[in-house]
C-alpha cells in the first residue's frame, strides 16, 4: 500500500510539472518572427486587442481619404530644449523617453509626449509604398487616451538629429542608458505638416484600440548610413504588417 502511495505522489508531481511547462509555453513573449510573430499575437496575447477590427498599421490610399472638415485640429507645442531622459533597448525597438513638457493639442485635447521609438521598415504604407523607417512619437492625455505622430523616413542626406539619437547606441537587449540632455525635436518634422488621420491601435501587443493616428504625408530625409546603423541596433524587421481597414474612414488635413 505504501509503495502504491508513493507511485501516486510521483505521478501527480510529474503531471503538475508537465502542465506547468505547457502553461508557460502558452505565455511566451511576442516577437516579430517564428511562432510568436505578428500573425500569432492574437493567440499569444489572449487578453489583448490584437484580433480586433480597428487595428494598425494600414495602407493609406490618398485618393480614398476624405478631406478634413475643420482646420487646425493639430497644434504641436515642442520646446527647442526638450530633455531627453533615457534610451532603452526593450528587445522590440530602441525607445527614447522624455521629461514632461512637450505636448500636442489634437481635436481640442491635450496629449503629452511620452516616448519615441522606431520601426524598420515602415509599418504604415502610403499608396502601397514602404519606407525604410517609421518614427512613432507617442503621446498620452490625462485620461490615458493615446495619440501617435508617425513620421516616415527615406534615404538621402545626413540628418543631424539622427546623428544625435544614434550617438547613444548601441545598447544590449534590456539595457538602458541615462541621457538627460537637451534636443530640439522640432527638427524631426517634415517641412509640410499635412497629414492623414484615422482611429486605430497600438502596433505592438496589447494592440490597444481607440488610438488616434496622425501620419504625416511628407517623409523626412536621413542618410543610408544612418538607416543601416539603426537597423543594426534594433531587432530585424520590427514591423507589423498592414491591417484591414474594416470600414474606417481616413481623413486628409492640408497644412495651411
Amino acid at each position: 500500500m505504501r509503495h502504491y502511495f508513493y507511485i501516486c505522489i510521483f505521478a501527480v508531481i510529474i503531471f503538475n510539472a508537465c502542465d506547468s511547462s505547457q502553461h508557460q509555453s502558452h505565455h511566451a513573449d511576442w516577437s516579430y518572427s517564428g511562432e510568436n510573430a505578428p500573425e500569432h499575437w492574437a493567440e499569444i496575447e489572449k487578453h489583448s486587442h490584437c484580433g480586433g477590427q480597428h487595428q494598425s498599421p494600414i495602407n493609406i490610399i490618398a485618393s480614398r481619404s476624405l478631406p478634413a472638415q475643420t482646420d487646425n485640429v493639430l497644434d504641436i507645442y515642442y520646446s527647442d530644449e526638450t530633455i531627453l531622459h533615457k534610451v532603452d533597448n526593450n528587445g522590440h525597438s530602441i525607445q527614447f523617453s522624455f521629461e514632461n513638457g512637450d505636448s500636442i493639442i489634437y481635436n481640442n485635447k491635450s496629449y503629452h509626449l511620452k516616448q519615441i521609438h522606431f520601426h524598420e521598415h515602415s509599418e504604415h504604407l502610403i499608396n502601397g509604398m514602404i519606407y525604410p523607417i517609421e518614427i512613432h512619437l507617442v503621446h498620452m492625455s490625462k485620461d490615458n487616451e493615446i495619440a501617435v505622430l508617425a513620421i516616415l523616413g527615406q534615404e538621402g542626406e545626413e540628418s543631424q538629429i539622427f546623428e544625435f539619437f544614434e550617438s547613444f547606441l548601441p545598447l544590449k537587449m534590456g539595457e538602458s542608458k541615462l541621457i538627460d540632455l537637451k534636443q530640439d525635436l522640432n527638427d524631426l518634422f517634415p517641412d509640410d505638416r499635412s497629414f492623414f488621420s484615422y482611429v486605430g491601435s497600438l502596433t505592438t501587443p496589447p494592440c490597444t484600440e481607440n488610438v488616434n493616428w496622425i501620419v504625416f504625408k511628407q517623409s523626412i530625409i536621413l542618410s543610408l548610413e544612418e538607416v543601416e546603423k539603426l537597423r543594426q541596433y534594433m531587432p530585424l524587421n520590427n514591423y507589423r504588417n498592414e491591417q484591414a481597414l474594416n470600414g474606417r474612414k481616413v481623413y486628409f488635413h492640408q497644412s495651411l
